[in-house]
C-alpha cells in the first residue's frame, strides 16, 4: 500500500477523533451535538444486515484478503514472511453521519476511513503477526457526544458485533496460535469489555501475547483486574496490557481527567482517585521517561502531504503522575491536526510506530520462547 495513504488519515480524519479522543470540552458544544448526534431514536439494525464473520467480506483485514490495508509499510521495513502470531485489531470510529446510531457495513466513506486507520495503526504489528480486523456496525461519532440512553445502546450494539467477530476469529485460526489484541479509541473501549467478558478467566487468556488498549483511559485498579491480564511492568513482558494517551506540553488534560473521575471501571468500582495505566511506548514500562534518541521512528507527512517518512528521535515521552503520556513540545510536521489541550490522540500510534513494532516483536519472542 502506498505510503501516501497514511497521510490521508492525518489530513482527513481529524474531525472523527474529536469524540474518540475524549474532547470533552467540545462534547458540550451544542453545535457539535447538532452536527453529529442523530435526531432519531435508537433502533437496533436488522439482523439481516449483520456481518457474517465466517466470510472474508466481513473483514477489513485478514491474511487471505488480496488488498489488506494492515500490510502497509515504509521503505526499509519488512512484513513478517511467516507470521507466528494472530493479531485481532479493533479500529476506531469512522462513521460520522447522524442519520442513524450505528454505521451500515456498506457506507463507502466509513469503509475508506477504516482502511486508512488500519494502514496507519494495525500496520505496526505486521512484522510479527497476521492482522485480522473486523468490519462492525460501529457507533456513530455522535454517540460519543450525546451521553444518553440511545448512545449507550448504540455502543453496546457495536460491541456485540466485535464480540461475534472475536468468536469467529478464534474459530478460524489454529487453536494453539498466540494472539495479540490491539485497538484505538472506540476500538479500545470495545476491546476492554471483550477482555473482561471473553478473555478473563478463560483458556484463551493463556494465548494472549499482549493487549494494546490505546487512546482510551484504563484504570489500574478499577479496570485491569476485570480484564484478565495485568498491566505491563517492563519491556519484553508477555501477557500484559499497554495503554497511553499522548499530549504535547504544556498539556491540558483536565477534561479527560474529569470524565475519567466520573465513570465507573469494569469492576464496577469508581475510577476517581485510581491510577491511570500509562506504559511508555519508548521504554515498554510504566511510569518511565525517555529522551528523543529512544524513539526509533515516527511516521511524519512531508510538507506537500505527498509522502510519509519514518523519522527517528522525533519526540521524547514520559508518563506523568496522573497517567498521561507527555511528549514535550509539539513536534513539527503535525500542526493543524492536534486536538485542544495539546492532545495528540490522532498520533498515538504514528508518533511511536517503529517502537510499537519493536515492542510487539519483543513481547512475541518472550511468549514464543516459553
Amino acid at each position: 500500500m502506498p505510503a501516501r495513504r497514511f497521510l490521508y488519515v492525518i489530513a482527513g480524519l481529524i474531525v472523527l477523533t474529536l469524540a474518540a479522543a475524549f474532547g470533552w470540552n467540545i462534547f458540550q458544544d451544542r453545535l457539535m451535538r447538532t452536527a453529529f448526534v442523530p435526531s432519531v431514536p435508537f433502533t437496533a439494525p436488522s439482523d439481516a444486515g449483520a456481518p457474517d464473520y465466517a466470510a472474508a467480506s466481513a473483514w477489513l483485514a485478514r491474511p487471505d484478503l488480496p488488498d489488506d490495508p494492515s500490510r502497509f509499510t515504509v521503505a526499509g521495513i519488512a512484513r513478517a514472511a511467516r507470521p507466528e502470531v494472530a493479531v485481532f485489531y479493533v479500529p476506531p470510529t469512522s462513521y460520522m453521519k447522524r442519520d442513524r446510531w450505528n454505521a451500515p457495513l456498506d457506507d463507502a466513506d466509513a469503509n475508506q476511513r477504516l482502511g486508512l486507520f488500519a494502514s496507519s495503526q494495525a500496520s505496526a504489528f505486521n512484522g510479527m503477526g497476521a492482522v485480522w480486523a473486523p468490519r462492525y456496525r460501529q457507533a456513530t461519532l455522535g454517540a460519543f457526544l450525546a451521553g444518553n440512553a440511545d448512545a449507550a445502546a448504540a455502543i453496546d450494539f457495536a460491541y456485540r458485533d466485535v464480540a461475534r467477530a472475536f468468536d469467529a476469529f478464534l474459530a478460524q485460526i489454529p487453536a494453539s496460535r498466540p494472539i495479540l489484541l490491539a485497538g484505538h479509541s472506540q476500538g479500545s473501549l470495545h476491546l476492554m469489555r471483550l477482555m473482561a467478558e471473553k478473555v478473563a478467566g478463560k483458556p484463551v487468556a493463556k494465548r494472549i501475547v499482549a493487549a494494546y488498549v490505546i487512546g482510551w483511559p484504563v484504570s489500574e485498579t478499577a479496570d485491569i483486574p476485570a480484564m484478565g491480564l495485568p498491566g505491563c511492568t517492563g519491556p519484553g513482558q508477555a501477557g500484559c496490557v499497554l495503554s497511553w494517551q499522548s499530549y504535547a506540553e504544556p498539556a491540558d488534560t483536565h477534561s479527560v481527567q474529569a470524565v475519567y473521575d466520573a465513570t465507573p471501571g469494569l469492576t464496577g468500582a469508581p475510577r476517581k482517585g485510581t491510577p491511570m495505566l500509562c506504559v511508555n511506548p519508548l521504554t515498554g514500562a510504566p511510569g518511565t521517561a525517555a529522551l528523543p534518541g529512544a524513539n526509533r521512528g515516527a511516521l511524519v507527512p512531508d510538507a506537500e502531504l505527498k509522502g510519509a517518512e519514518l523519522k527517528p528521535a522525533l519526540v521524547p515521552a514520559r508518563c506523568d503522575a496522573s497517567g498521561f503520556l507527555l511528549i514535550g513540545a509539539a513536534p513539527e510536521g503535525y500542526s493543524g491536526y492536534v486536538l485542544p489541550g495539546g492532545n495528540f490522540h490522532v498520533f498515538d500510534y504514528a508518533l511511536f510506530w517503529a517502537n510499537i513494532r519493536a515492542d510487539a516483536e519483543a513481547r512475541a519472542r518472550t511468549f514464543l520462547g516459553r
